[in-house]
This record gives structure tokens, C-alpha cells and sequence, in this order.
């Protein structure tokens, strides 16, 4: 299993989320983590590191050594590295199920004296990110569960749009001709939701088509105006960049436009009618692991 796939790419991303997350924040990218971890591919590993441990002991012995000031408990952590992986284990899952808890535990073993997002924090760099680094490191070690972890491939593909309607129809008609299925973020049922939001509750989906097509202006201040792509697909192709790295992202240009510095090193294919780039697509497809058969992309 690759080490930048799969559930461990998943847990990462909610460990990233949380990172950045404050007191009001925090719930969410942690209960999502949680049912990560809880995934079935997972549970016997989860049931080998807890078979030994007792949470609710551990965390009494542990409140017992607070002393005068808030924050000044210590953790009692067993030698045995498997124990104490299972209790980081079933402690993330205690603040999974009861997020003010976790605040609860940073006033007992890691408060600052500051605000409550710099206690929570402090719980994510000393307790959730060892332990994300750990487990991944224990599962990969453990052979006997290596092969369980393989997740197959979505065979869903975010496609990203300005105001080209007829560039936007064309490639979603050419990926489900090639049995994808083009999520349309535009398309989706807003539920009152962001653009992020709509793209997180499509967690599986791992490869991104973004269309750059001439549907606005710009210029440098006392420049000449030039075609742009609009400014909320450049936004959405950062943001898959970082997501899913620039290997699972094949961005689609047509015409001239002008292209951000900050993105210069990418790779355009050009979008014109001899249909060249349904070929450019479907190898950087193949080339993020997806099953395309190129006898099939020749004859469309």
C-alpha cells in the first residue's frame, strides 16, 4: 500500500483539518478522525492494540497527580509502546463521542492559562499527531493486516468549471463514456453548504478535472486587460493541488488566458477540438492508477 493512499491519505487530511481548527471548529475534523480510525479495514488492528488496556484507569491514576496548578497532571503512559497506542487510541474515540471532554482533558494535563483554542491545540500536538505518525507506523509494520488495507479506487472525478458550459459538457460526457462518473460541483444540492463542504462530503473521490477557460478579465494595475480564468476555479485548483497532490489533478486549458505565477510549474494540457486532450486525460488518469482502457479513449 502506498504510504500517501488510502485510509492513512484520510486520516491525515482530518489530522490537517484539525490543526487548523479553533473551539468552535474542532468537532467537526475530530469526529470525522474518529470514524476513520473506526473504519473496518482497521479493526483488527484496533482490537490487537486494546485487548490489554484500561482507559478509564489510566486516566484516574493520571487526574491523580495534578498538583496546585491547573494544567500541571502528567500522563501516566505504560512502557509497553502497543498499550500506550491503544490508550491514545480509545482516548481520541472518548473525544470523538464527548468533544468537550477533550477540552476537559487539556485543562487537566495541558493547559496553557490562554484561550481554549490554544488548549485544544496543545492536545492535537501532543497527543493526536504522535499518535496519528505511531499507528500508521505500527499498521504498516504489522504484515498480517497489509493487505486489508487496500481501498479500491473511486471511479469518481470532481470536474471543476467556469462559464464554459459546452467544455464543462464535453469533458463530463467524454469520463462517464469512459465509465467515470463526473461529480459537478456546481451541481450539487448546496444543503447550505461551501464549495469545501461540498467537496469534503465526497471524501472518496480522488482525481480532479479543472477547466480553464477565458470567462474573465484582468490586469496588473496600469496594465492592459487580459482574458482570465474566473477567480473561483483558480481558487478550487489550489485548493485539489493541496488536496490531492499534482499527480491526481489534470487541469484543462482553453484558449488563451492569462496563468498565475504561483502556478506556473503546472502542467496545461490545451483543450481545442481535435480532441488530442481526451488522450492527455485519459493517460494522466492511467498514471493515478485508474483502470482506462486506451482501445476505448481512441475510438470516442
Amino acid at each position: 500500500m502506498s504510504n500517501d493512499t488510502g485510509i492513512f491519505k484520510k486520516i491525515n487530511d482530518a489530522v490537517l483539518d484539525l490543526q487548523t481548527a479553533g473551539h468552535q471548529s474542532y468537532e467537526r475534523p475530530l469526529k470525522t478522525l474518529v470514524r476513520l480510525l473506526n473504519d473496518p479495514v482497521l479493526a483488527d488492528v484496533n482490537q490487537e492494540i486494546t485487548k490489554d488496556v484500561d482507559l478509564p484507569k489510566f486516566l484516574e491514576e493520571s487526574e491523580h497527580t495534578q498538583g496546585g496548578m491547573v494544567g500541571s497532571a502528567r500522563l501516566l503512559w505504560p512502557d509497553d509502546p502497543k498499550q500506550a497506542l491503544g490508550l491514545t487510541y480509545l482516548l481520541i474515540c472518548k473525544f470523538g463521542d464527548d468533544p468537550e471532554y477533550m477540552l476537559q482533558f487539556g485543562f487537566y494535563f495541558y493547559h496553557s492559562g490562554r484561550q481554549l483554542s490554544a488548549t485544544i491545540q496543545n492536545v492535537i500536538r501532543q497527543v493526536i499527531l504522535p499518535f496519528a505518525r505511531d499507528y500508521k507506523e505500527f499498521v504498516i509494520a504489522n504484515g498480517t493486516t497489509h493487505n486489508q488495507l487496500h481501498i479500491p479506487m473511486s471511479n469518481k472525478v470532481f470536474v471543476v468549471h467556469g462559464h464554459d458550459e459546452g467544455a464543462r459538457e464535453s469533458v463530463a460526457r467524454f469520463l462517464e463514456k469512459m465509465d467515470f462518473q463526473a461529480i459537478i460541483l456546481h451541481e450539487q444540492a448546496n444543503q447550505g453548504r461551501t464549495v469545501i463542504e461540498k467537496v469534503e462530503a465526497h471524501g472518496d473521490v480522488g482525481f480532479a478535472v479543472v477547466l480553464l477557460t477565458p470567462d474573465d478579465e484582468g490586469r496588473a494595475k496600469g496594465g492592459p486587460l487580459e482574458p482570465r480564468a474566473r477567480q473561483n476555479v483558480l481558487l478550487e485548483l489550489g485548493y485539489f493541488l493541496g488536496r490531492l497532490g499534482r499527480s491526481r489533478v489534470c487541469a484543462l486549458k482553453r484558449g488563451e488566458l492569462e496563468i498565475p505565477s504561483d502556478f506556473a510549474g503546472m502542467v496545461w494540457v490545451p483543450m481545442d477540438d481535435s480532441s488530442g486532450w481526451k488522450l492527455a486525460l485519459a493517460k494522466e488518469l492511467k498514471a493515478a492508477g485508474h483502470h482506462v482502457d486506451m482501445n476505448k479513449v481512441i475510438s470516442l
